[in-house]
């Protein structure tokens, strides 16, 4: 018994040309078989770029509908405005533009199958009607009062979470249930480690008969590489890259430092602090990240504006009796008597400075803003220069005192965080 759905599976991957053995892959593809010969609708979900459209094509080929048309639409991709007149069809004079007499999809499809993509970004208005096919299969074209009966398949794909959406009132919960008789999961490539190779030999086959080259070939230290990378475009995006690197690659051995090239790194220029024992998804290091970020901007903002007045002052004939009486206004700012104004570099962001609601250098996580309106300018400049210098530490022992991937994590400038450096008296052998 499991040898003939082993086969049938197989007959299947071959037929659609669905490279893999994983096993959720698996599980997929014989839920797409055992729920093609019903009318039942089904929801595919899984991230974009994972083939979500292969399974509506294996749906449709393998139910008594094969033979009616199939119909692949982007609900994404379709105005607001026009795509009630796309999917039911409109009468002529229905609005502005409509010289004609239009079917819809729905009309057009009748005894086939509809792939709704992206159903998610479908408008609520919309999503009413869709609701009405699917319960009595009936529609009105835009423009009529005339009721129409269809026979469809509606077979619908995400990679949103539907159910998110619908407690956000982005999308109907009766229609939600009503696609969501079947669900289907496409993994992302990422959770198919024993495919990425599969995959990657598959695509330098087809791209080296294509443009008549020999295949590429990756080495160990690049394989280990690849399966280690987490693909957020998934099967589009690796095919993408074997074609980039079987067009541009002279060499056709492809080691890790060739392979690193072509993979872009995910970093986040916000502040990498995470209390291990909250999950990395919470919502108040979320808000909390912002609300840092907006600290770092004014702080860079207020800086910037000193270093203009200084700029303006050193060429001011009185600037000497301004300086004096004004000397707190440039405690940040190195020798400024004698300091030359230097334009920050592009892509300079803020260092950030974090607040410790305990007043202490503990590694206790609860941070807080403080209200430094009623603080004196003293205070609140040791106050922000030490939670600075407690920040630039964090980050240069997290990253082993590397200061490009430090600077990296703090969000600014490696050259930058040398200035920090030096200015703190931080040792970073």
């Amino acid at each position: 018994m499991d040898y003939r759905i082993d086969s049938e599976t197989q007959s299947i991957k071959q037929r659609f040309e669905i490279i893999g053995n994983s096993p959720k892959l698996n599980y997929a593809i014989r839920v797409a078989m055992q729920v093609a010969p019903t009318d039942m609708s089904v929801l595919i979900t899984g991230e974009s770029g994972a083939g979500k459209e292969s399974f509506s094509k294996i749906i449709h080929s393998l139910s008594p509908r094969k033979h009616g048309q199939f119909i692949a639409i982007n609900c994404g991709a379709i105005p607001e405005g026009t795509i009630d007149s796309e999917l039911f069809g409109h009468e002529k004079g229905s609005f502005t533009g409509a010289h004609e007499a239009r079917k819809g999809y729905f009309e057009v499809t009748n005894g086939g199958t509809i792939f709704l993509d992206e159903i998610g970004e479908m408008p609520t208005g919309t999503q009413a009607r869709l609701l009405r096919v699917l319960e009595n299969g009936e529609f009105i074209k835009v423009g009529s009062s005339k009721v129409q009966k269809t026979d469809v398949r509606v077979i619908a794909a995400t990679n949103v979470n539907l159910l998110e959406a619908v407690n956000e009132g982005k999308f109907r919960e009766d229609l939600y249930y009503r696609l969501n008789t079947v669900p289907i999961y496409v993994p992302a490539l990422r959770e198919r480690d024993e495919d990425i190779l599969l995959l990657f030999r598959k695509f330098a086959s087809d791209f080296s008969e294509t443009y008549r080259t020999k295949p590429i070939v990756l080495d160990k230290d690049a394989q280990a590489l690849i399966l280690n990378y987490r693909f957020p475009g998934n099967i589009r995006q690796l095919k993408n890259l074997v074609e980039q690197m079987s067009v541009l690659e002279i060499e056709r051995n492809i080691d890790a430092d060739t392979l690193r090239k072509y993979l872009p790194e995910n970093r986040s220029s916000l502040p990498a602090l995470i209390n291990k024992s909250q999950g990395s998804g919470s919502s108040d290091f979320s808000e909390r990240d912002i609300l840092y970020k907006v600290l770092f901007d004014l702080k860079k903002d207020v800086t910037d504006m000193k270093e203009l007045v200084l700029k303006m002052l050193q060429g001011d004939t009185n600037k000497s009796e301004i300086l004096s009486q004004h000397k707190g206004l440039f405690n940040e700012i190195d020798s400024y008597e004698n300091s030359t104004y230097e334009e920050p570099e592009e892509g300079d962001k803020p260092a950030p400075i974090l607040i410790n609601a305990g007043g202490s250098s503990s590694d206790d996580d609860s941070y807080e803003i403080e209200d430094i309106t009623h603080e004196t300018e003293d205070e609140d400049s040791l106050s922000l220069e030490k939670q600075e210098k407690e920040m630039i530490l964090r980050a240069l022992a997290k990253n082993k005192n590397k200061r490009k991937y430090a600077a990296q994590d703090l969000g600014i400038s490696e050259r930058t965080l040398y200035r920090k450096i030096k200015q703190y008296e931080i040792d970073n052998k």
